[in-house]
């Protein structure tokens, strides 16, 4: 189909504030090419993002936009969507948005199935603030807040949000440009808590701090060291990390069942 990004973007905010070389400007690229493809009017998409790098695409996008608290905006996007079920509510975050400050909101929309489609953008620092670690930085990584290296473990934001009950969760990487675009409409389109991981890269604060290279390099990195679900490479390479849809299953959803509530104590 015929797409322009011209359409989609608030144009008097560009040029971006993006590093050179940050993966978040293809989340951003493929995220339009996806509500495109989908057809959904723009007057019927709300972004409410926090704060961070990755939070600053919802000053970019020309839909209906909240830009709220560290850490707070899937409890912003929550309130959205309980008072207007019929908007379609994105949530992009980074590693402290969604796992740091934002946990606590994160597995809890998880567990109540809610309409949210949350975009976790991971690049394994905090950009932002100067290159502290974040919870999904992981062990031996260099950062600002870790000079000596990190000691903590990562979580992993798949196993997370299944284990939490998120109805559909995927994972892919800014190498896997296409992957992300097919993703996020399945995400967006899904009745429930939709989560999906997107690997990204960071050049300025993890690249540069771990010697990972360029920006083409940490790209290849994702290439090389990520497989499908189901794929002979990650059968060989069991240390990879997986890439694909984990689950895509029909869970009731809280704001149908908020409704049905109501309906029922209307009729006593």
């Amino acid at each position: 189909m015929s797409y322009s990004v011209k359409d989609y973007i608030r144009k008097r905010f560009f040029p971006h504030l993006w590093c050179p070389g940050c993966g978040h400007g293809i989340v951003l690229n493929n995220l339009l090419r996806a509500v495109a493809e989908l057809g959904i009017p723009k007057n019927e998409i709300v972004m409410v993002s926090g704060i961070g790098c990755s939070s600053r695409i919802s000053g970019y996008v020309d839909f209906h936009s909240l830009h709220t608290l560290h850490g707070r905006a899937i409890a912003f996007a929550t309130g959205v969507k309980m008072a207007r079920p019929s908007l379609n509510v994105i949530v992009p975050m980074g590693d402290g948005d969604a796992l740091a400050i934002g946990g606590n909101h994160f597995i809890h929309a998880c567990r109540r199935n809610i309409d949210l489609t949350a975009i976790v953008m991971n690049n394994r620092i905090y950009g932002m603030t100067g290159g502290q670690f974040s919870p999904l930085s992981g062990r031996n990584i260099v950062a600002t807040s870790a000079p000596f290296s990190n000691l903590d473990p990562a979580f992993d934001t798949i196993k997370l949000a299944l284990s939490a009950g998120a109805s559909f969760v995927a994972r892919t990487t800014t190498f896997h440009f296409n992957e992300i675009k097919e993703y996020l409409k399945k995400a967006i389109s899904h009745r429930g808590f939709s989560v999906v991981e997107i690997l990204s890269q960071c050049p300025t604060y993890f690249g540069r701090k771990n010697k990972m290279g360029s920006p083409v390099d940490m790209l290849k990195y994702f290439r090389d060291n990520t497989a499908q679900l189901g794929s002979k490479k990650l059968e060989k390479n069991p240390d990879f990390i997986p890439r694909g849809i984990f689950v895509e299953k029909d869970v009731p959803e809280y704001t149908e069942e908020y409704q049905k509530l109501i309906t029922r104590l209307h009729k006593k």
